[in-house]
C-alpha cells in the first residue's frame, strides 16, 4: 500500500463527505487493481530509428520511402493537405477525418533529391525526405517551414506496441498556437503540454493544465509563412515547445523547436500550408465543417447549478423581462435530475417541466439541459436497465462492467466508440425533447470518475470497441467526449430532422466541431480567469472549433461588480454568451450587482442583440470556410511580429476589433492596431494602423473598433435586417459579407456581397458588384454610413 495514497484517501473522506468520499476511495483502489491485472508491465525496451534509405515506391500523390528499419508514406491530396505516416500508418482509420482519406493529387510525384534523399513537389509546399529519415517542409520558393528530425521508437524486446517521439525545428521567429483549450494560450510559451483530456477537479486559472480538450494540433506562424500540423494519434502524450531566439543581426539565430511524445499508437500527421484562412479552410475540409448553431443559440444564455425549481426559473426569466434585458435561453444543471440520474426529472422541484418549457418559449426563451455520460448503476433505473440489455457499458479486460463514482454514486459508462451504443444513446434524447428542451450541454465526459488519488477517469485497461478494432482506454480516453457528442448530435438529427441540433460539450477532440461547440468549463472567478477565458476561445478557434465561450463571472466564488461587468462585456462579443455559476457561488444576474452594473450590462445585451445578424453571418461563414468568429489580431497580417504577441484583444469577424479590459480599475487601455484605418465605435474617432493607440475604456464599455470600409449586418429598431457601413479611408474601398437568417432548419442561404466606395464625396454601397446603388437604400436594405467627416461649423 502506498502511504501517500492512504493519506489522500483519508482526506477524501473528510473533505468530500463520508458516503461519496468512501466511494471515491474504493473507486481509486479498484481502478489501481484493475490496471495492475489488465495492463502488462513495461519491460525492457530497445530504441529504433529509421536507418538509411533502401528504396522507394512511387504512388498516387507521392509514394513510399523505405529505410533499413522503417518506411515512410507521403501523400499530397487534391485539397493541398499533406499526409505522412511511418511504419505503414495510413490516414484511416481516424476519429478526426470526416470522410476517410481525401483523394491524392496526381500532379504530386516522388522524385530524387540531392544527397540521396527524395522529395514530393506540390502546388503549396515541397516535402523533402533525407536519406536518414528527416522530413522537411518547404515553401514553393524553397524556404524551410518545418524540419522533422528522424523519429525514434522504443519497443518491447519481447514484441508488442511501443511509444515514440518526434523532434522538429521551425524558424527562430515562429510562434506556436493550438493544442486544444489552453488557459495559458493562445500563444504557447516554452513548456510541456500534456495531451490527455482532464477534469482539473475544481476551478482553474491560466497556469493550470491539461484541461478538458486537448488536441495534437499546432498552428505555427512565422515570417516565412503559416502551417498547421496535426499528429493523428489519440494516446496520452505531450508536446514540448521551445520558442527560438534571433541573434540580433549576429547570424546566430536559435531555431524554434518542439517535441511530440506519444505513449502508443501510430506516428502519422497531416500538414497544411498557407494563409491562416486557407489553413483553417483546408483543416475543416479534412475534419468536417463546424455545426451551425440555431440563431437563438447566438443570443444570451443564463445558467446556474442550483436554480432550485420551476418558480426560481420563472423568477429569473421575469427579472430579465421586467428590466427589458434580452434573454434567449435558460440552462438547467444536474440539480433538475432525480437523484442526479441522467435523462430523469425531479418531479418535486420541476413537476410541470414541459409546461414550463412551453411558457418560456412563448417569451422567446429556450430550455437547455445538461447531459452527463455516467449512468447510475442501479437496477430499476430505466437507462441502466436498457443499457445492460444493449450491452452498452465499458468493460474491463476480464469482461466485467467498469464502475466509477460520479454525481449519482456508483455509475457505469457507455462505450461511445461503438456505433451500436451511439445509436442507443442518441435515442434517449427523445425523453429530453419530450420535456421541452431545445438544446444540450454535455458535461463530465472526459470521462470523469471521482478519485481520492490517481487520475479521475476510467482504468487505462478498460476495453472499448474503437469502431470495431478493439483497444483500451489509453487509446479511447481522448475521444470519449467526441463520441458522446456524435451520439447526441446524430440522435437529435434523427429525432428532430427539421431542426439543427444545438449541442456543446465540455470534452472533445479534433473534429468535435462537426457536432457543436464547447465552453470554458470551471474557470476560476478572478481577473486571471477572465484573461484565461479569452485564451481558450482564441486557441480553440485556431484548432477548428469556432463556437465557444466562458462561464461569465467565473464558475466559483462571487465576482466583484467590476469583474462581473468586464466579464459580461467580453462575453457579449464571444460566440457562446452564457452566465453560469456553481452551486454555492454568488449570483450572476445583472441586477444583483447594483444599478450602475445593471445599466452597463443592459448596453452590452442590447448591442449583442443588435449584432445578432453579424453573428449569424459569422456562423455561416465558419461552417463554409472553417474561419473562426473570434480571431487573433495577426489573422490578416501573420507577417507582423508585433501582432503575433498580442493576446489581450481580438478580431470579431473581418469588421470589428474588440479590446477587453483585464485589469481592475482600468479606464483606458492600449491596443496594437493591424494595418488600416479603424474607428472607435463609441466616439467615431479614427486611428491609423499599424500602431499602438490609447483608448478610453470607462466602466460603461470596452473598446470596440470597426475597420474602415466594413459592412456589418445589424438588427434594426423594428427587428429587420439593416447594413451598417463604416466609411472607407479616402481613396480606398471596403466591403462585407451578409448571410441572412433562414431559420433554424437546414436551408443554406446565399452569401450576399456588398462593396463600399467613395463617389463624388459620398459613400456608395454596391451589392454583388452592381453599380449605381447608393447608401440611401437601393441595395434593398436600410443602410447607415458611419465614420463620415463631421461638417465644419
Amino acid at each position: 500500500m502506498n502511504g501517500r495514497d492512504l493519506v489522500r484517501s483519508m482526506k477524501a473522506v473528510s473533505l468530500v463527505g463520508t458516503a461519496q468520499g468512501l466511494r471515491a476511495v474504493r473507486s481509486s483502489w479498484r481502478r489501481r487493481r484493475v490496471d495492475a491485472v489488465g495492463l502488462a508491465p513495461r519491460g525492457v525496451e530497445r530504441a529504433r530509428t529509421p536507418g538509411p534509405v533502401t528504396g522507394v515506391e512511387p504512388g498516387p500523390g507521392g509514394g513510399v520511402v523505405r529505410f533499413a528499419r522503417s518506411e515512410l508514406r507521403v501523400r499530397v491530396t487534391t485539397g493541398g493537405a499533406i499526409f505522412w505516416g511511418w511504419d505503414g500508418a495510413e490516414p484511416d482509420p481516424s476519429h478526426a477525418l470526416v470522410s476517410g482519406s481525401p483523394e491524392a493529387d496526381p500532379r504530386a510525384v516522388l522524385e530524387p533529391d540531392k544527397e540521396g534523399g527524395w522529395r514530393v513537389v506540390s502546388e503549396r509546399a515541397t516535402v523533402v525526405v533525407s536519406r536518414l529519415g528527416a522530413v522537411e517542409l518547404r515553401t514553393p520558393g524553397g524556404l524551410m517551414l518545418r524540419r522533422d528530425l528522424p523519429p525514434r521508437w522504443w519497443e518491447p524486446v519481447d514484441g508488442g506496441a511501443g511509444h515514440w517521439s518526434q523532434r522538429s525545428q521551425v524558424a527562430a521567429d515562429a510562434r506556436f498556437f493550438g493544442l486544444g483549450g489552453r488557459a495559458r494560450g493562445p500563444r504557447l510559451r516554452n513548456g510541456t503540454y500534456r495531451m490527455w483530456n482532464t477534469d482539473p477537479g475544481g476551478s482553474f486559472g491560466p497556469g493550470d493544465g491539461p484541461l478538458y480538450i486537448t488536441m495534437p494540433v499546432q498552428l505555427v506562424v512565422a515570417d516565412v509563412g503559416c502551417h498547421l500540423v496535426f499528429h493523428d494519434n489519440t494516446w496520452d502524450g505531450s508536446v514540448t515547445v521551445r520558442e527560438g531566439e534571433e541573434g540580433a543581426g549576429s547570424g546566430h539565430d536559435r531555431a524554434g523547436a518542439c517535441e511530440v511524445r506519444m505513449d502508443g499508437g501510430p506516428l502519422r500527421c497531416w500538414v497544411v500550408v498557407g494563409t491562416p484562412a486557407r489553413v483553417l479552410h483546408t483543416w475543416a475540409s479534412l475534419t468536417g465543417p463546424p455545426a451551425l448553431p440555431p440563431a437563438w443559440a447566438l443570443g444570451h444564455h443564463h445558467a446556474r447549478w442550483g436554480f432550485g425549481g420551476e418558480q426560481e426559473v420563472r423568477r429569473i426569466v421575469a427579472g430579465y423581462r421586467e428590466r427589458g434585458l434580452p434573454l434567449d435561453a435558460v440552462h438547467l444543471d444536474i440539480d433538475h435530475y432525480e437523484a442526479h440520474q441522467v435523462f430523469t426529472v425531479d418531479k418535486e422541484t420541476y413537476p410541470h417541466l414541459p409546461q414550463l418549457a412551453d411558457e418560456l418559449l412563448a417569451d422567446g426563451v429556450r430550455l437547455v439541459s445538461i447531459v452527463d455520460p455516467a449512468v447510475k448503476a442501479e437496477p430499476g433505473n430505466e437507462v441502466y436497465d436498457s443499457g445492460r440489455a444493449t450491452d452498452a457499458f465499458v468493460r474491463d479486460a476480464a469482461g466485467r462492467t467498469v464502475h466509477g463514482v460520479v454525481w449519482p454514486g456508483q455509475a457505469v459508462y457507455p462505450d461511445f466508440t461503438d456505433a451500436r451504443v451511439r445509436a442507443w444513446w442518441g435515442g434517449l434524447y427523445k425523453e429530453r425533447l419530450a420535456q421541452g428542451f431545445a438544446g444540450f450541454w454535455h458535461d463530465m465526459n472526459e470521462p470523469v470518475s471521482f478519485a481520492a488519488f490517481g487520475e479521475p477517469t476510467l482504468p487505462r485497461s478498460a476495453r472499448h470497441a474503437l469502431e470495431g478494432r478493439g483497444g483500451d482506454h489509453r487509446e479511447a480516453h481522448n475521444v470519449y467526449g467526441l463520441g458522446m457528442a456524435r451520439a447526441g448530435y446524430e440522435g437529435l438529427c434523427e429525432l428532430h430532422p427539421q431542426e439543427r441540433p444545438f449541442l456543446f460539450s465540455r470534452s472533445g477532440w479534433a473534429g468535435m466541431q462537426r457536432y457543436g461547440g464547447t465552453w470554458s468549463g470551471d474557470v476560476a472567478t478572478g481577473w486571471p480567469g477572465l484573461r484565461a477565458s479569452l485564451s481558450l476561445v482564441l486557441g480553440l478557434g485556431l484548432c477548428g472549433v469556432p463556437y465557444s465561450g466562458p462561464d461569465v463571472g467565473g464558475f466559483d466564488g462571487s465576482p466583484s461588480p467590476e469583474l462581473y461587468l468586464r466579464w459580461f462585456q467580453l462575453g457579449s462579443r464571444l460566440p457562446l454568451f452564457r452566465t453560469h455559476a456553481a452551486l454555492r457561488a454568488g449570483r450572476r444576474e445583472p441586477w444583483e450587482f447594483g444599478p450602475d452594473v445593471l445599466e452597463h450590462a443592459r448596453v452590452a445585451l442590447v448591442e449583442r442583440r443588435r449584432l445578432l445578424p453579424y453573428f449569424v453571418t459569422l456562423a455561416h461563414l465558419a461552417r463554409r470556410t472553417g474561419t473562426p468568429y473570434v480571431r487573433p489580431l495577426w489573422w490578416g497580417n501573420p507577417e507582423d511580429r508585433a501582432l503575433r504577441d498580442c493576446e489581450d484583444a481580438f478580431l470579431l469577424g473581418d469588421c470589428l476589433l474588440v479590446a477587453p479590459v483585464f485589469e481592475p480599475g482600468a479606464v483606458r487601455r492600449t491596443v496594437r492596431l493591424p494595418p488600416g484605418r479603424w474607428y472607435d465605435t463609441a466616439t467615431g474617432q479614427a486611428y491609423e494602423g499599424p500602431a499602438h493607440v490609447l483608448l478610453e475604456a470607462p466602466l460603461s464599455r470596452i473598446p470596440v473598433l470597426a475597420r474602415a470600409g466594413g459592412v456589418l449586418p445589424v438588427r434594426g429598431a423594428d427587428g429587420g435586417l439593416e447594413l451598417e457601413v463604416w466609411a472607407p479611408a479616402p481613396g480606398r474601398t471596403g466591403g462585407g459579407l451578409v448571410v441572412a437568417d433562414a431559420g433554424d432548419g437546414w436551408e443554406e442561404p446565399e452569401i450576399e456581397r456588398f462593396a463600399a466606395r467613395w463617389v463624388g464625396g459620398r459613400v456608395v454601397v454596391e451589392r454583388d458588384g452592381r453599380d449605381g446603388e447608393e447608401a440611401a437604400g437601393e441595395v434593398g436594405l436600410p443602410v447607415t454610413v458611419r465614420g463620415l467627416p463631421q461638417p465644419q461649423m
